[in-house]
């Protein structure tokens, strides 16, 4: 049972009868005993009752343990009772905030302080919880504790056992062990935790992303052929006794899940005999295939004279390739993986936590807490592939004894990775056969001859070496060797590819890197025509040197550069002179709106000092003083140019006008430019030259590019059309769908508007994919790398009094094209009454149903004590009216296209 407190005269101190305050209110059953133990003093005085007890006896050794006034008088006892201890309770406070008003804690206080304090033994459970720290027992038997702000782990064997309590712990392990600071408040009576982590917010460890789940949903696929864009470059040069026009048309669509690329070479743009087509590509790529046939390049160094033209399948096993850049299919590029899984690892004093983040940023790829062993190790780390030097920055942060909140040890741990290298266990395969093309004149697509054809294997080895091997027939029978090494912690990388049985013997391409330190770096190519060097040593920030040599033209080379920055000077310098005397200087320097420019080798030289009126070079109005020189011949020329702030969604500015005046050795003209990119889907650039470092000749150069979509109308594209040749996208075209046929018809509006609200893809939102976006009058494009994609409908974005049909689709993306979307929105109707009885008064609690006549879909109310229902998301149609399943009064109710959103209907009951 619980006693409660009985008040006590305002007299007596807060010290002396906070104890018993709590002890009597605290919430936990206590036996008369139990009070008069604890409480003994102010029940003796008669400040404090017990219902149903009149008289307490307390015995000498009582009084003088429980009396704060017989301890005052007797110091020496005081002494003796300070290895004592009671069960009391106490609350818990996290900083000034109560978490936990009273739990049991075996202590001991005199009154006025906490005696021994740091014997004082407190709940386990109570302490984790009341410092938010969860506790997962993990295989070895050991317990982690986490919070916002620590992470360590403890040997619960550790733990001591109280007999009343459970499992407890000492405020001293609290304060060593947790690193929480922990106090005594007598007046609050209560522990007191103030961990470091207190206000602190542990931003660094990112939320897991939502699965992207697609089963259940109606799918929607790509066309199986499209036309999607078509482009044509015009280009129109001359002078006065000449004039040429030439230009490439390029078209796009989408076959059988892959893209379709032909672009023909106009020569002659007037007259189409001289047309040829140089590629003719179909290409379609997945995770673990790809499949092209046309022109291409092959997967080895091509021995015969031609293009080539082929059929090619690449098989991956194991890991997935980078995606392909706008350029079409590269054999090299899909041969190699996205991601290398590699180890990184090191030592650190046990119980640190160690937490690897990616870049410069808080993005922690993964954590562990050292043990024993003073070794951590985070296995197959994804590395991006790349080019030779291209790196993956990772950090390592380690947090003395799991304290997040201390300033952790930042080591970097940079790694590369080799094109071609694969994880270990990877593998793939390359089949490819055709011919060569060879262009001829009155023929589109040329003559086909040479058979070629070949197979190769890659494989990853180990986690530093990967190898590959095949044959060739080009012209002749090869053998293809391959080696990637890159040895993990030791800075090296090694590259190595070469066909054996050619003319010459062996045809190799070999690349060393070698990096000891970050500011150091040695590199070393090599080939059949000439072997090269080069070194780069940063010495002091702001002076590098580097040097390099090339056996072709038996030179070596030494160089310097300095650079300087502060807030209002940059310049960098760079010089180098080899052993034939060649001298190659440059110099880059801004100050305010000043900048200077400069280069010069043996044969020619350019100065350009400009002017920035806006003090910013990218846009604005500037003005140039350029002077250059080439095999004794020099020009000088004053010009004012205007780049307008605006631009387009690749980032060229609208508008771009030059004018200038040049004088030199041979005479003197005007110089003038223009470029825009204002009318959408036309790129137009003209330049005029009257004068130059060679000629006075007049001379003039026209571009005009002009790009349309053709899917799902005519409509005009931007300059990244060709990027579909390896991408795809959605045609997302949301309408209000007044005939709810589910077509959108051509009296039907596409709603565009708060489209960032309304579309979310693959559990983002749209304006997650901004830079790849464009909304238009036929819907929102967004281009998206070929997969499946998950789209859905917020219902924040929805069109008022309307509702979508459905409000997720699973979206297949193919390169050459768009998916379209439909997303018909349907009227929504409510119908509001109220229900009443014979007598004319509401019926409460009733059940209203409107059932559609034609598909039996229902919708359900309540009615309120007024009697009063609302029927929403009505469709439009022919409902019956029920009430508790019965027929209602009137029975039916119609909506149609010319309904109220909100129609009123009163119902007999």
């Amino acid at each position: 049972m619980i006693y409660p407190y009985i008040p006590i005269t305002p007299s007596i101190e807060i010290a002396e009868i906070q104890p018993c305050k709590h002890y009597i209110s605290s919430t936990i059953e206590k036996s008369t005993t139990q009070i008069e133990t604890f409480c003994s003093p102010l029940l003796k005085q008669g400040k404090a009752k017990i219902p149903g007890v009149s008289k307490v006896e307390l015995s000498p050794i009582e009084s003088e343990q429980n009396n704060p006034e017989i301890i005052d008088k007797n110091p020496s006892q005081t002494e003796e009772n300070n290895d004592k201890s009671n069960i009391l309770p106490v609350g818990i406070n996290l900083g000034k905030r109560n978490v936990n008003e009273s739990v049991l804690v075996r202590g001991f206080e005199d009154g006025k302080q906490a005696v021994n304090f740091d014997n004082w033994l407190l709940p386990f459970d109570d302490v984790i919880s009341a410092l938010n720290i969860t506790a997962t027992t993990l295989d070895d038997g050991q317990l982690e504790l986490r919070s916002p702000g620590l992470v360590i782990r403890i040997n619960p064997k550790e733990l001591k056992t109280d007999p009343e309590i459970g499992l407890v712990i000492s405020v001293a392990d609290i304060k060593k062990i947790l690193g929480v600071p922990t106090e005594f408040d007598i007046v609050k009576y209560a522990v007191v935790f103030n961990p470091p982590w207190l206000d602190f917010k542990n931003t660094r460890i990112p939320q897991q992303e939502l699965p992207v789940v697609l089963d259940g949903l109606p799918k929607v696929n790509p066309p199986t052929f499209s036309f999607s864009s078509i482009g044509q470059s015009i280009n129109i040069s001359g002078n006065n006794n000449n004039t040429t026009t030439q230009g490439d048309l390029t078209t796009i669509g989408t076959l059988f899940g892959g893209s379709w690329y032909i672009r023909t070479n106009q020569p002659t743009l007037t007259d189409r005999n001289t047309w040829q087509i140089n590629e003719a590509q179909y290409l379609r790529q997945t995770p673990t295939a790809d499949y092209v046939v046309g022109s291409q390049p092959t997967f080895w160094q091509n021995q015969g004279s031609g293009q080539y033209w082929g059929v090619t399948t690449v098989q991956r096993f194991g890991y997935n390739p980078p995606q392909t850049s706008a350029g079409g299919f590269s054999p090299s590029q899909r041969m190699q993986s996205n991601q290398v899984g590699r180890t990184i690892s090191g030592e650190a004093a046990p119980g640190t936590l160690v937490q690897l983040t990616q870049g410069l940023g808080d993005n922690v790829i993964a954590e562990v807490l050292v043990d024993s062993s003073g070794v951590y190790r985070f296995e197959n780390i994804p590395t991006g592939g790349g080019g030779i030097g291209s790196f993956n920055n990772y950090r390592v942060r380690l947090y003395p004894n799991g304290q997040l909140t201390a300033t952790p040890e930042i080591r970097d741990a940079n790694y590369s990775t080799l094109p071609g290298q694969l994880s270990k266990g990877t593998s793939a395969l390359i089949v490819s056969s055709g011919f060569g093309q060879e262009n001829s004149q009155n023929s589109l697509i040329g003559n086909f001859q040479d058979w070629r054809g070949g197979v190769a294997y890659r494989l990853g080895v180990t986690e530093d070496l990967t190898v590959g091997t095949g044959v060739i027939y080009d012209e002749s029978l090869l053998g293809l060797g391959e080696l990637f090494y890159q040895p993990a912690g030791f800075p090296l990388q090694v590259a190595f590819s070469g066909l054996l049985g050619t003319e010459k013997g062996l045809e190799y391409n070999a690349d060393v890197r070698f990096q000891p330190s970050r500011s150091l770096e040695f590199n070393f190519n090599s080939d059949r025509l000439s072997q090269r060097f080069r070194a780069n040593w940063q010495a002091f920030r702001g002076v590098g040197f580097r040097a390099s040599g090339d056996t072709r033209t038996s030179t070596l080379a030494a160089g310097i550069n300095l650079s300087y920055n502060n807030r209002n000077l940059f310049a960098f310098a760079s010089a180098d002179i080899d052993t034939n005397n060649n001298l190659r200087w440059s110099l880059n320097s801004r100050m305010g709106k000043l900048q200077l420019n400069h280069y010069a080798n043996e044969i020619a030289s350019n100065s350009q000092l400009s002017y920035d009126f806006s003090n910013n070079f990218s846009s604005g109005n500037s003005l140039y003083l350029n002077y250059e020189t080439s095999n004794n011949n020099n020009l000088a020329s004053l010009s004012w140019r205007y780049r307008s702030n605006s631009r387009t969604r690749d980032g060229r500015n609208l508008f771009d006008f030059d004018l200038g005046y040049g004088m030199g050795s041979q005479g003197n003209g005007i110089i003038a430019s223009a470029s825009t990119a204002a009318l959408p889907g036309l790129n137009l650039r003209l330049r005029y030259q009257g004068i130059s470092t060679f000629s006075d000749s007049d001379s003039f150069r026209i571009e005009l590019s002009p790009s349309f979509n053709l899917q799902p109308r005519l409509t005009p594209s931007d300059s990244r059309y060709e990027s579909l040749r390896s991408e795809g996208g959605l045609l997302i075209q949301p309408f209000l769908d007044k005939n709810n046929n589910g077509r959108l018809d051509k009296n039907e509006q596409i709603y565009t508007e708060d489209v960032d609200l309304l579309l979310i893809v693959n559990n983002k939102p749209i304006k997650r994919f901004s830079a790849d976006m464009t909304e238009n009058k036929n819907g929102v494009l967004v281009k998206l790398p070929p997969d499946n994609y998950r789209l859905d409908l917020d219902p924040a974005g929805y069109p008022i009094d309307w509702k979508p049909t459905q409000s997720a689709y699973a979206v297949e993306v193919v390169a050459g094209g768009y998916t379209q979307v439909l997303v018909p929105f349907t009227p929504s109707y409510t119908v509001a009454g109220a229900l009443t009885d014979a007598e004319g008064k509401p019926v409460g609690g009733a059940k209203v149903e409107a059932v559609l006549t034609d598909k039996g879909k229902k919708v359900m109310s309540v009615t309120n004590g007024a009697g009063v229902f609302f029927l929403e998301n009505l469709q439009q149609g022919t409902y019956n009216l029920l009430i508790n399943g019965k027929a209602a009064q009137p029975e039916k109710i119609t909506i149609d296209a010319n309904s109220q959103p909100i129609q009123e209907v009163k119902l007999n009951y």
